[in-house]
């Protein structure tokens, strides 16, 4: 059976890859089944037609070779070929009494057309062929109209062009299932890709921010602390302890981020907040540390923000203010101010400093070069504020430093919204 199986598969593969060869097998078996019927005579017998009562004549042997000849184009030429042997079929009709039955290829070019056209082209081509070969079959033959082999033309040509319309129709529906299915996959395989670069962004943007926020301080109380070693132990000490505690948290954060990373399934809740302005205190305390001034000015402290929106807020003024500490110069100093207006939060670094090259803060990200900036701090603050439909503007300021606005609305576009207790609220001191 399975042998069988397989072979029917081979064959029935095969005589889809050739057409040609499947209606000329297909001309071939009408035209036995015509002339088999064709020795029928439907006027002898006292229970119905009888067989082996009558020959067909030369010509309709003829038009009977003709019209299963027409066949094997039937693909190619459908209105054609339904042209050519209902022409065949009429003539038999008019000629020759009892017919033979021509009209059998006349129902196959008709059941082609209705299967490769339209509902509209159907109609009209089959009622137009039944009205042609039913008038000839009962106007030019002996038997009465009414007679069963004149109503059988009618019911065969009928039948052919319903039939045709239904393989049609589901030819369509399954093709429209599998459009539709494909275009799915095609939609899920792209919004894997899209979601897998959304992911793989803001992964970057929390690293870049973490490294470039910790490490600036590390390498900014290093040097101190190697400056002083010799002449004041007790600072290069204290810079010393710093260093261990930026350290510390620059391995926390990315090893919760790695964690992140490693998890096959959804991740457990964190077991410590995520960063947000509630810690805004800690955060500026770094940075005063490592010899950077900074002025803070919150409103609303008591309002919470929600949590994403309250850490793309965080993220924003610790990259700002990195950047201040390694492009501003020594002389720096710097102002934050967090203010809430109608349903956005408006976030303000300020800076005076004249930068190390003359050019201020930002200058190798201005310029797109690969220098401490590396080009990413402002392209990946601007990632995060558009990713909530706000907006972000930095540039220089008139007289000197530079001036980062970044504007978030309060409510995020996940819809989230914070507890009054949750991390990430306004409610830290600064």
């Amino acid at each position: 059976m399975t042998t069988l199986g397989t072979g029917f598969a081979r064959a029935h593969r095969w005589l889809r890859g050739h057409p040609l060869a499947l209606d000329a097998g297909l001309a071939l078996a009408v035209l036995v089944c015509m002339i088999c019927a064709s020795f029928a005579d439907p006027n002898h017998g006292a229970n119905g037609p009888s067989f082996g009562t009558r020959t067909p004549e030369p010509l309709s042997v003829f038009l009977m070779v003709l019209g299963a000849a027409a066949l094997v184009l039937r693909r190619r030429s459908p209105m054609a070929v339904l042209a050519a042997t209902g022409a065949l079929s009429a003539a038999e009709f008019v000629v020759m009494d009892p017919p033979a039955p021509v009209v059998m290829s006349a129902v196959i070019a008709l059941y082609t057309v209705a299967s490769r056209t339209d509902r509209p082209t159907t109609w009209r081509v089959g009622l137009l062929t039944m009205t042609v070969l039913t008038a000839a079959a009962m106007f030019f033959g002996s038997a009465p109209w009414y007679s069963q082999e004149n109503l059988g033309v009618f019911a065969w040509t009928g039948m052919a062009g319903a039939a045709g319309d239904a393989v049609r129709s589901r030819r369509a529906f399954v093709d429209a299932i599998r459009e539709r299915a494909e275009r799915a996959e095609r939609t899920r395989e792209e919004e894997a890709r899209r979601r897998v670069a959304e992911e793989r962004l803001r992964i970057a943007r929390d690293l870049h921010d973490v490294v470039a926020h910790h490490i600036a301080l590390v390498n900014v109380q290093a040097g101190v602390a190697a400056h002083v070693m010799d002449k004041r132990p007790d600072q290069a000490k204290e810079a010393l302890a710093h260093v261990r505690d930026a350290s510390r948290s620059a391995l926390n954060e990315l090893r919760a981020t790695v964690g992140l990373l490693r998890q096959s399934g959804d991740p457990e809740a964190p077991t410590e907040p995520a960063p947000g302005l509630a810690v805004l205190g800690e955060l500026v305390n770094t940075f005063r540390n490592a010899g950077l001034p900074v002025e803070v000015a919150c409103t609303d402290r008591n309002t919470p923000l929600p949590a994403a929106v309250d850490l793309a807020a965080y993220r924003v003024i610790q990259e700002a203010l990195t950047n201040v500490r390694k492009h501003a110069g020594a002389d720096a100093k710097a102002e934050v101010s967090v203010v809430r207006v109608g349903a956005t939060v408006e976030i303000t670094v300020l800076d005076n400093g004249r930068g190390r090259t003359g050019e201020g803060p930002y200058a190798a990200e201005r310029s797109g070069g690969t220098g401490d900036g590396g080009g990413h701090g402002l392209i990946g603050m601007r990632e995060r504020v558009t990713a909530f439909g706000g907006t972000l503007t930095a540039g220089p300021r008139y007289g000197g430093g530079f001036r980062v606005h970044a504007i978030l609305p309060v409510k995020a576009r996940t819809g989230e919204q914070a507890t009054s207790g949750a991390p990430g609220g306004t409610g830290g001191q600064a």
